[in-house]
């Protein structure tokens, strides 16, 4: 597996109508209540204060990730892997590029909501200087269950990009970001 890891190319790009069949697929294959197409399609039309990506290994849509930008700050609207990419670093990638570019729009912090639990998600936002803020109480109706509130403050800074930089230096493989 090793071997197979530092041979993947993983390119992350724009996300585009044309990917939302295969979002939608991976969508419906983690989520018990999956966003819909006309979610998607108008999370993409608010082009000044969102951005969307997918992760690409060849021509197959393995993972896509959104941002919203809202006064100084950016929240993670939706982070997901096809199942069969787990563990390839795929969501790191993801996630790699909606800090960065939550950079790039001069937000100063990041926030987000995880399943209770979903631990693996919640030890790959701490990597990513995460830390817990708080509890939304059946904040997924489908399943009752709680959403833990984290948040990355101070991602502006000099401390904030070294720790991106070290997370970068880990990935196996190689990482094409298309802008």
């Amino acid at each position: 597996m090793q071997t197979e890891r530092a041979a993947l190319e993983v390119a992350i790009v724009d996300m585009r109508r044309r990917h939302l069949r295969s979002v939608l697929r991976i969508e419906s294959s983690v989520y018990p209540r999956p966003w819909s197409l006309g979610l998607f399609a108008s999370e993409l039309s608010m082009k000044g204060s969102r951005s969307y990506r997918v992760a690409k290994v060849g021509s197959a849509v393995v993972g896509y990730a959104g941002l919203m930008h809202v006064a100084g700050e950016a929240h993670v609207t939706t982070l997901a892997v096809d199942p069969a990419w787990h563990r390839c670093q795929v969501g790191t990638r993801l996630l790699l590029a909606l800090a960065t570019t939550a950079r790039g729009w001069g937000c100063t912090g990041l926030t987000l909501e995880v399943r209770m639990g979903n631990g693996a998600a919640q030890d790959l936002y701490r990597r990513f200087g995460f830390a817990p803020a708080g509890v939304r109480k059946g904040y997924y109706a489908e399943t009752g269950e709680d959403a833990l509130v984290m948040w990355a403050h101070d991602i502006d800074g000099a401390e904030y990009g070294e720790r991106l930089r070290t997370i970068e230096d880990g990935i196996v493989g190689t990482t094409v970001v298309e802008q």
